[in-house]
């Protein structure tokens, strides 16, 4: 390790930036972050400067020696060599640590890419050998921690006092801030709930504090994975199964969301087919709550949006009905995701002023009962979710209900994923049109004059009428 990482204490600290230019104003921004009084070494004040207020003064350069004799570090952002090889002498006779702009060889300390979170400040470096990675790896970082994780950090150092004073031993202090930091109290705080936060930090401890400390019903987050690409999840969605102890997830999570998971979680198919039920629905919920029960982190993890034909409010129900609160984290809604991989827009002002969504699978088999009438109205989008097995019976009852067979459809399998199968044509044809790309599920039909739009629906269009 040829960088040592430390963080400077910044309060009552005092920092020296030589220049003026577009380099010192970046450094002065950041430092202004901290509470830290920034002397700036120029002959004049920049503009930009007037915003800082009186968190920075000019010093004249003939006066930068006093300065620097009580600065915690300076950083040198001039433009000329002689300015620079001035400046860190000058430094350097002080004891000053020093950082130069775009010179390695005169730096004591380089600023790294930094991750900001209030309280919580992450930094990645790289010596100045490859900045773009740090930036990078910070962005990565950035993706797994919560916006509000500084607002938790503030919480625990407020608590800290009471805490100590509360709970002799060092073993079940660390269980309490595990317990708190990581549960209930954590949840609130993410949630905007800073009262309820303090409310259920004030419970926790005196529950500690009276040796009561059993263990707490366990989160349950019922997550959308959106409809496969990984990149597609959203960031809530991944720090939350990069921290459950637990998740049961559907059939339709792509195996590189499933990856994503903790290593030492544990990892049980829940997930559903036709004519296959690993678990019925009674047998999901039975498990969440289970597992909550022991004092797990728990997450439902299902493909799509939860709430768009995925059963999580049943399960929502099932776990109040127990006592358990229940998370909600939206996904993206395969409809949406697949039908913008395919570049088909489900609404267009020249085709179609609504959507509506809808389901081809009957809850006990059979045909689904639909308003047939209603969704053969003209200048709307239908989408059809698992309807490749119903897909000749829909065709029928839509024809019937007086939509043209000439209707474009577009039928999407596995949307967004390295496997995805498209195929386009026209109402009459549907079970055909499936039956030749070979599409088995799952798969989305969509149904309207927008499925004529995407370039390769045109294409396929021109090759069909030349075959």
């Amino acid at each position: 390790m040829r960088l040592f990482p430390a963080f400077f204490q910044m309060d009552d600290a005092h920092v020296v930036i030589f220049g003026n230019g577009p380099e010192a104003e970046r450094k002065t921004r950041l430092v202004a972050k901290t509470p830290a009084r920034i002397s700036l070494v120029a002959h004049a004040l920049p503009r930009w400067a007037e915003s800082f207020g009186e968190q920075i003064s000019l010093i004249q350069p003939r006066q930068a020696g006093q300065a620097l004799d009580t600065a915690r570090f300076t950083i040198i952002a001039l433009e000329t060599e002689a300015e620079v090889q001035w400046a860190h002498e000058l430094a350097r006779a002080y004891g000053v640590p020093v950082n130069a702009v775009d010179r390695k060889d005169l730096c004591d300390f380089t600023i790294p890419s930094l991750l900001d979170r209030g309280d919580v400040v992450a930094a990645v470096a790289t010596g100045g050998a490859a900045p773009v990675i740090a930036k990078d790896i910070r962005a990565k970082l950035e993706s797994l921690l919560p916006e509000r994780v500084g607002a938790l950090a503030a919480l625990a150092e407020r608590w800290r006092p009471a805490v100590k004073a509360a709970i002799d031993d060092g073993t079940a202090r660390r269980h309490f801030w595990e317990t708190a930091l990581r549960g209930p109290v954590a949840e609130a705080v993410y949630a905007n709930q800073d009262a309820r936060a303090e409310a259920l930090m004030g419970e926790t401890l005196e529950r500690f504090a009276q040796g009561t400390d059993r263990a707490e019903l366990g989160p349950v987050h019922i997550v959308g994975a959106g409809p496969g690409d990984p990149e597609l999840l959203t960031l809530k969605a991944f720090r939350l199964i990069q921290q459950a102890d637990v998740v049961f997830h559907d059939k339709l999570v792509s195996a590189e969301i499933l990856d994503m998971i903790r290593r030492d979680a544990e990892r049980v198919p829940v997930g559903k087919s036709k004519g296959e039920h690993l678990v019925p629905q009674d047998g999901i919920h039975e498990l969440m709550i289970a597992a909550s029960r022991e004092g797990k982190r728990v997450v439902r993890l299902k493909g799509g949006d939860p709430f768009v034909f995925g059963r999580g409010g049943e399960e929502v129900d099932a776990l109040r009905e127990a006592g358990i609160e229940a998370h909600v984290v939206p996904g993206i809604s395969s409809a949406l995701g697949c039908a913008a991989s395919a570049k088909l827009p489900l609404t267009h002002r020249d085709h179609a002023q609504s959507v509506t969504f809808v389901t081809g699978h009957a809850q006990k088999g059979g045909v689904p009962d639909l308003d047939w009438a209603g969704l053969a109205k003209p200048h709307q989008t239908v989408v059809v979710f698992m309807g490749v097995g119903t897909a000749g019976i829909i065709a029928g009852k839509l024809q019937e209900a007086g939509l043209s067979g000439e209707t474009p459809v577009g039928v999407i399998e596995n949307g967004t994923r390295a496997n995805e199968k498209r195929a386009f044509g026209e109402l009459a044809n549907l079970p055909a049109i499936i039956e030749k790309r070979g599409i088995k599920g799952p798969a989305l039909l969509i149904i309207g004059t927008v499925a004529k739009l995407p370039a390769e629906a045109q294409q396929q269009i021109i090759e069909e009428a030349l075959a």
